[in-house]
């Protein structure tokens, strides 16, 4: 069976019955997570800025990849999802969901992992750079970054990405350049391992993942 196929049959069953959750159902139909999934190294512990309605922590932990995930998002209805679904799955204390805002403190805790996925054009850029240290400085000795986002070009992807936004978030959004992206995480001292690039229908995936190769690698001097 197809990965794509697989996810969306995953999350049609761990969102069945909650109410808004439908964009959940088809978002592996338009988003690479087979891709996304494959950078989690097996039993890690995650934090997945910009969760969403927790799509990708809960296909992660449905397949019993990871030891523990801890999502957070701005959206408290999107929160609400997270938690009924979590409450859904074999071992449901393996994820919790938190509401907050990417700009407010970020929950305590070093993970393996930090995931950023499609949650960069959402952000002002004066802002876009600290998002990304942040979740740097959130990663143990060794840990992983994942970030994905949408194309700037081809110039027709973008913009079908741009409609998108506008009319399911209602959000005018601000793409960073992958390049540019690449470079502030390489200034914070990761080793950029991964770049693949993808398309599924008419929408672009730029990913970029990087490890903390480096001792304190990422991490604000003391």
């Amino acid at each position: 069976m197809p990965a794509m196929q697989r996810a969306a049959e995953v999350a049609a069953r761990i969102y069945e019955g909650i109410p808004g959750s439908l964009l959940q159902k088809w978002r592996p139909a338009i988003c690479p997570f087979d891709l996304l999934i494959a950078q989690v190294p097996p039993q890690s512990t995650v934090l997945d800025v910009g969760c969403g309605s927790g799509l990708f922590l809960g296909l992660l932990a449905a397949a019993g990849r990871i030891r523990s995930g801890l999502g957070f998002d701005s959206s408290a209805p999107a929160i609400a999802r997270a938690d009924c679904m979590r409450r859904r799955l074999p071992e449901p204390a393996r994820l919790a969901f938190v509401h907050r805002d990417a700009a407010a403190a970020w929950p305590d805790g070093d993970f393996d992992v930090v995931c950023l996925i499609d949650v960069m054009h959402h952000v002002q850029p004066a802002q876009q750079r600290p998002l990304i240290e942040t979740a740097i400085a959130k990663l143990r000795p060794g840990g992983t970054l994942v970030y994905k986002d949408m194309v700037r070009r081809p110039a027709w992807r973008a913009w079908m990405n741009r409609l998108h936004d506008l009319l399911l978030a209602r959000q005018w959004i601000h793409y960073a350049p992958i390049d540019q992206v690449a470079s502030w995480i390489r200034g914070a001292g990761l080793e950029i391992v991964h770049e693949p690039r993808c398309s599924m229908l008419w929408y672009g995936h730029e990913i970029l993942v990087a490890r903390a190769t480096a001792p304190g690698a990422g991490r604000p001097p003391a």
